[in-house]
C-alpha cells in the first residue's frame, strides 16, 4: 500500500511505509503458519525461555544473593525441577491456559516458599498473558486474585532488602502490562474478526442484491415478450383464420388479412427489436423508438378489430398530462385484456374498453360478451396464467389493483384502478 492510497482511505501514513508493510506481511505468513501447526509457535516460547533465563542460571549457578537477601540455595536437581514446572505448562498455554497458569503459579508458590528466586519466573507474566488473551474472562479474574495472593508472598520475602511498597508496585505494574496487553491484543483480534465478518456479510448481500436485480430484470423481460408476442400471435392467429375463411368466398377480403398480418408481424419485430437492443453489448447505441402510451389505445383495438371482434373505446379525462411510466402500465393492461378476449373468447364477440381518469386515480374496464355460445374458456375461469399476474404486478407498481372474472350475462370482465401519483420513495422524497 502505497502513501497515497493510505492517505485516500484516511488511514495513518506510517502503514504506507515498506518496512511497515513488509513486517505485516511477515506477521500475516507467521500467523497462518501457526494455524497450520500450532505446536510450534508453543515449542519455540518454551525453547525460548529455557536459552534466556533456565540456561545461564544453571551455567552461573547463581541462586542466592547473600549481601542482599538470605535465600537457601538448593541443589541442581531441585532447581531444573523447579524451572520444568514453570516452563513445561506452557506448552499447552493456548489450549488449556487456565490449567497451564494454575500449574505456574502453584510451582512459583512453591519455589518462592522454598526461598530461591529464579529467572524462570517469567513464566508466570507468560501464563497470565495468555489466560488474558485466550482464556475466560470470568478465570482471569480468580487467576489475578491468585496472582496478586503469590506477589505478596514475594514481596514480603524481598522486603528485608527493598521496601515493601516499592516491591509491590513493581510487581503489580509487572502483572497488569502482561494483563493489560493480553486484553489489547484480544480485543484487536474480536474487531478484525467482526470487521471480517462484516465484509464476508456485506459481499454475500452485494450478491444477494445482484442477483435479486438480474431476477427483477428477468421477470420485467419475461413480461414484456408475453406482453408483445402474445399480442401480436393472437393477432396473426385470428387475422389467419379469417383470411383462410374468407379465401374462398372473398378473395380481396383474404388479401386484406394477410397485408394486415404483415404489419402486425412487422410491428412485433420493430418492438422486440427495442427490447432486445437494449441488452445487446454494441459498440453503437440500438435505435429506440419511445414506449407504447394511452395514446397508442386507438391503434391496438383497431389492429384487434381488424382480427374480427367487435371493439369499442371510450376514454375520458387528461390523458396527456400522465406519466409515461403510468401510461405505459394502462396501455399493457389493455393489451393483454384484449389478447385474453381474442383469445379465448374468439373473433365472434364484442368487447368494450373504457377509460377514465379523475384526478389521480384511473379506472380502465375492458369487458367482452364472450364467444358466440356465452360460455367462455375454462382455462381462464378457473386458472390465473402469466397474463393476469403480469396485469396485477403492472398495476401494483402504481398502487392499483386488477380484479377479473365472469361477466354477469355472459363473457368476461377485467377492471383495474391505479394511481397517477408517484409512489413515496422510501427515503422521504418521491419515487
Amino acid at each position: 500500500m502505497s502513501t497515497d492510497d493510505t492517505a485516500l482511505l484516511g488511514l495513518d501514513p506510517l502503514w504506507g511505509h515498506p518496512l511497515v508493510a513488509r513486517l505485516a506481511r511477515g506477521w500475516q505468513r507467521l500467523r497462518r503458519a501457526d494455524q497450520d501447526r500450532p505446536w510450534v509457535l508453543d515449542t519455540a516460547v518454551v525453547v525460548v525461555v529455557v536459552l534466556l533465563f533456565c540456561l545461564p542460571q544453571l551455567v552461573h549457578h547463581s541462586g542466592q544473593h547473600e549481601d542482599e537477601v538470605r535465600f537457601v540455595r538448593l541443589p541442581v536437581g531441585s532447581v531444573l525441577a523447579l524451572q520444568a514446572g514453570l516452563v513445561l505448562p506452557l506448552l499447552w498455554r493456548r489450549r488449556a491456559p487456565f490449567a497451564a497458569f494454575s500449574v505456574v503459579v502453584a510451582v512459583f508458590v512453591l519455589q518462592w516458599a522454598l526461598g530461591p528466586p529464579l529467572h524462570a519466573d517469567i513464566a508466570l507474566i507468560i501464563a497470565l498473558y495468555s489466560l488474558a488473551l485466550h482464556g475466560s474472562l470470568r478465570k482471569l479474574t480468580w487467576a489475578c486474585a491468585l496472582t496478586g495472593g503469590a506477589l505478596l508472598l514475594v514481596a514480603a520475602r524481598v522486603s528485608v532488602a527493598v521496601s515493601l511498597l516499592e516491591a509491590l508496585f513493581f510487581l503489580f505494574s509487572t502483572v497488569t502490562a502482561a494483563v493489560a496487553l493480553g486484553l489489547a491484543v484480544r480485543i484487536r483480534r474480536a474487531q478484525l474478526a467482526a470487521l471480517r465478518d462484516r465484509a464476508a456479510r456485506l459481499e454475500i448481500e452485494r450478491d444477494q442484491r445482484s442477483r435479486l436485480a438480474a431476477a427483477a430484470e428477468r421477470t420485467q423481460m419475461a413480461r414484456e415478450m408475453h406482453d408483445i408476442i402474445g399480442h401480436n400471435l393472437s393477432v396473426i392467429i385470428g387475422l389467419a383464420d379469417g383470411g383462410a375463411y374468407a379465401a374462398d368466398v372473398a378473395p380481396q377480403r383474404s388479401k386484406e388479412a394477410l397485408e394486415l398480418i404483415a404489419g402486425t408481424g412487422r410491428q412485433a419485430l420493430r418492438e422486440l427489436r427495442r427490447m432486445l437492443g437494449v441488452l445487446r453489448e454494441a459498440p453503437e447505441a440500438p435505435e429506440l423508438t419511445p414506449q407504447p402510451g394511452i395514446a397508442d389505445v386507438d391503434a391496438l383495438c383497431a389492429r384487434i378489430r381488424a382480427a374480427g371482434p367487435q371493439v369499442v373505446y371510450r376514454s375520458g379525462g387528461d390523458m396527456e398530462s400522465l406519466d409515461r411510466g403510468v401510461q405505459l402500465a394502462v396501455f399493457r393492461i389493455v393489451q393483454e385484456a384484449l389478447t385474453n378476449t381474442l383469445k379465448h373468447a374468439g373473433t365472434d364477440t364484442r368487447a368494450h374498453v373504457i377509460l377514465t381518469v379523475d384526478g389521480q386515480v384511473i379506472r380502465l374496464v375492458v369487458e367482452d360478451t364472450g364467444p358466440a355460445g356465452g360460455a367462455r374458456h375454462p382455462a381462464t375461469a378457473n386458472e390465473e396464467g402469466h397474463g393476469l399476474s403480469g396485469m396485477r404486478e403492472r398495476a401494483a407498481l402504481y398502487g392499483g389493483t386488477v380484479a377479473a372474472g365472469p361477466r354477469p350475462g355472459g363473457g368476461w370482465i377485467v377492471e383495474a384502478v391505479l394511481d397517477a401519483a408517484p409512489l413515496p420513495d422510501p427515503a422521504g422524497g418521491a419515487a
